[in-house]
């Protein structure tokens, strides 16, 4: 409709099936043994089924190679995102080859965290900041969002972990009469907020700020 084409929808199927065993290929490649960063999320797209439009969950991860790349290593489709179907994926990635991952950065889904573990006992569970943030400011007023994210991202982009934490508790006692649960979640994560700290790597150190957005 948009280019004013008919296109038949033998033609659809035929191009579509052209490309599947690529795709397939792709999707099952073998993998690099190591990943110092894996970053994981899930999209909510909405699709035509037959003659019905309904959501449906896009799981990517993106993995970071040792060289600092990114790259795509699969997308899978679910009807709606869950920690047990990232188990599957986890899986899938450790049988086409990967054996440890350094650090995985995920959003604050229930039971992610101890998923990722149960396939990659060594990994390290980094909370994405800009999900962090996100949840944060859905309580906030709106004339009040920009003052109070600023102050958030105080914390974030602190030099230490102590200065981060001085951060947090500045943030405390700032906005804890009006939004006491803020300070309270970013607390409650703990070790998952500040893990980026203890990284000495420098590659690693630039990519896992930024987490998620760059998907």
């Amino acid at each position: 409709e948009i280019y004013q084409v008919e296109v038949s929808a033998d033609l659809i199927s035929q191009v579509t099936d052209s490309v599947m065993t690529t795709v397939i290929e792709w999707q099952n490649r073998p993998l690099d043994k190591v990943y110092p960063i894996l970053i994981m999320d899930a999209l909510i797209v909405k699709v035509r089924d037959g003659n019905h439009v309904q959501n449906k969950a896009f799981y990517l991860a993106l993995g970071i190679n040792l060289q600092g790349t990114k790259e795509i290593l699969g997308i899978w489709v679910e009807k709606t995102e869950g920690a047990k179907f990232w188990l599957q994926i986890l899986t899938d990635l450790k049988n086409r080859g990967v054996e440890d991952i350094l650090i995985a950065c995920v959003d604050g889904l229930k039971g992610f965290p101890d998923t990722i573990i149960s396939v990659f006992p060594n990994a390290q569970v980094q909370l994405c900041i800009v999900h962090m943030v996100r949840n944060s400011l859905k309580w906030v007023s709106y004339k009040q969002r920009k003052e109070l994210a600023l102050d958030l991202k105080a914390i974030y982009q602190s030099p230490s972990e102590d200065m981060a934490k001085k951060c947090l508790d500045d943030f405390s006692a700032k906005w804890d009469s009006q939004y006491p649960m803020i300070s309270k979640s970013w607390r409650n994560i703990g070790n998952q907020l500040f893990l980026f700290w203890h990284i000495h790597l420098t590659f690693v150190r630039r990519y896992i700020p930024q987490t998620l957005s760059n998907l």
